[in-house]
């Protein structure tokens, strides 16, 4: 899982590890340590919602408890046990999971798309009247954390200082670790401030909640969230904007109105989730899976990918799955993704908003010169180079006086005496001299879920389709419902 194979063709080596192996395949990770990697749907449903045979909690994988797992290993900061809900079961997990999710439901949802409206109008503007853009780099990165901060009770000015940061992290560069560390920081000063300030956010409720979080609890949670909005999110809207700039089937079906844009965004996750991975589940006892004999203390990797694409569910993946939430881009069982309506919110709002601005957005280069980069958990859009019409005032540009500040989401406005925003704090060296960097709410709202079988609701049905041609002008005055 570590090789070249791996990393220039991820897709096609889950498909041949399937052919060989069926649905649970033996592999080895980095240190040439033995694992498992869980490819077929059914069994990742197994897996994912039996915490009881596969826990959550890294300190039962036998390697690391037996010091095999060495310092410089990558997979370190992946499995390294921290007290926060993804990593513990049980009641410790409710505990915690109650803190985020209770928080994540005074979100005012409305106040969260009047943010991520302000944002992506704001990033438009930084590059409309060039006529190019990347929409990586200058709009998919930086939207989701520029709104995170927003929600988490954090001055603006640190958006785009963590967005460096959390790329330079998750890219798992010589500077990893001091980007990380900048990002612990300012999580530390931000839970101190809410403790002696609170406000209506995020940061705030968490820290009130009746769970009680200690400090380093707070700080953990915090980084889940923020890491974890930005690094989802970022993909997400880069998958889709990628679709519709090169899929004409794609954008056909959003253009002759058989799939709107949350569709659009559900069938991404099914086509292309933005983690493609999870490290992972640990067996808590000898077991069996798929035919597979797991011995107890064994690291079970669960590729969502894969099992998006299986050919048990999936046996012609020209059919599309509008609207369909059954897949397993965000996980499943207990420790499913709180916060994937959030990043369905930014994504959808930030994409509507873009095309809006700029409705004949069309590809820079050939599509086969995109290029991705792929990393343990994920396969991502290095850059997406565009070309348009500088917006005018004949077309109604965008002023940012158009859509009001609101304030941080909550359920009511800021108390008095709430402290001003911080003034922009120094990035260490190491992330400030980094250059070309390269993975919210409540549960998803109630969607099609897996039958009993373990098969999706409405999988392998064959909706009727037809075709029109593209038109963009006609694609977003659709989407913005005129």
């Amino acid at each position: 899982m570590h090789g070249t194979e791996a990393a220039s063709n991820p897709y096609g080596l889950y498909e041949k590890l399937r052919a060989e192996h069926g649905a649970v395949a033996p592999v080895l990770v980095h240190g040439d340590l033995p694992a498992w990697l869980v490819l077929g749907y059914r069994e990742l449903l197994d897996v994912t919602r039996n915490p009881t045979r596969f826990s959550r909690d890294s300190r039962n994988w036998r390697f690391l408890r037996d010091g095999q797992v060495g310092p410089d290993n990558p997979l370190l900061p992946l499995v390294t046990w921290v007290p926060m809900c993804s990593f513990v079961d049980g009641s410790e997990h409710r505990r915690l999971r109650s803190a985020v999710t209770d928080s994540m439901k005074r979100f005012d949802r409305h106040g969260i798309r009047r943010h991520v409206t302000r944002f992506s109008g704001q990033l438009v503007d930084e590059f409309a009247a060039t006529g190019r853009a990347d929409l990586v780099g200058q709009f998919a990165e930086h939207l989701p954390m520029l709104v995170m901060t927003k929600a988490l009770g954090m001055a603006e000015s640190y958006g785009p200082q963590l967005v460096e940061a959390a790329r330079d992290m998750v890219k798992g560069s010589e500077t990893a670790i001091a980007s990380n560390d900048y990002i612990v920081q300012t999580l530390r000063d931000l839970v101190a401030r809410k403790q002696a300030a609170p406000g209506h956010d995020f940061a705030s409720w968490l820290v009130a909640h009746d769970s009680g979080l200690r400090d380093d609890e707070l700080v953990e949670h915090l980084r889940l969230v923020l890491i974890a909005a930005y690094s989802t999110t970022a993909n997400l809207i880069a998958n889709t904007l990628r679709m519709v700039l090169t899929d004409s089937r794609f954008r056909g079906n959003l253009a002759g109105g058989h799939m709107t844009l949350p569709d659009a965004l559900e069938q991404v996750l099914w086509d292309e989730p933005p983690f493609t991975a999870v490290y992972g589940r640990y067996a808590t006892g000898d077991t069996e899976l798929a035919g597979q004999q797991i011995k107890a203390g064994d690291l079970l990797i669960l590729s969502l990918a894969a099992g998006n694409l299986d050919p048990e569910i999936r046996p012609d993946l020209d059919v599309p799955v509008h609207g369909n939430r059954s897949h397993l881009a965000f996980s499943g069982g207990p420790h499913e993704c709180p916060g994937q309506d959030i990043g369905r919110a930014i994504a959808d709002t930030g994409i509507d908003t873009l095309l809006s601005r700029l409705p004949d957005l069309s590809l820079a280069v050939e599509e086969k010169e995109l290029k991705h980069r792929t990393s343990l958990l994920s396969r991502e859009l290095v850059e997406l180079p565009v070309t348009f019409t500088p917006p005018g005032p004949a077309t109604g540009e965008f002023r940012r006086d158009q859509v009001p500040a609101a304030p941080v989401p909550g359920p009511a406005a800021p108390t008095a005496g709430a402290p001003a925003p911080v003034a922009q704090e120094p990035v260490p060296a190491a992330v400030a001299s980094a250059t070309d960097r390269e993975p919210v709410a409540q549960a998803a709202a109630p969607g099609p879920r897996a039958r009993p079988d373990g098969l999706p609701a409405g999988a392998g049905t064959e909706p009727g389709r037809r075709r029109r041609p593209s038109l963009w002008r006609t694609l977003v005055a659709w989407w913005r419902g005129n």
